[in-house]
């Protein structure tokens, strides 16, 4: 995936969670953002990275949101290995 593409996943991502009840105030709690902090650094790929690690923490949402989107349920690992600094850690 090109780094544009996972850009615009991502953002499309955010979108999705503000969309869901509850699931923006979940997603500045986990990642200590501020509404502030959303508006100024959506477009920033260290951001960008933080909000598919938190669609990607838990199956259900990257289900919800991949069906929702048209999109198969790797996109958002492949976004996020696309953008600067998003490559996965292997702990072996």
């Amino acid at each position: 995936m090109q780094r544009q593409a996972a850009e615009t996943l991502a953002l499309q991502a955010l979108g999705w969670i503000a969309a869901q009840e509850g699931l923006l105030d979940a997603f500045l709690h986990m990642t200590g953002a501020t509404p502030e902090d959303v508006r100024r650094d959506a477009g920033k790929p260290a951001f960008l990275i933080g909000v598919l690690d938190f669609l990607m923490a838990e199956d259900a949402r990257v289900m919800s949101f991949c069906d929702e989107a048209g999109l198969d349920y790797e996109a958002p690992m492949r976004a996020r290995a696309a953008l600067p600094g998003g490559a996965q850690t292997h702990w072996t």
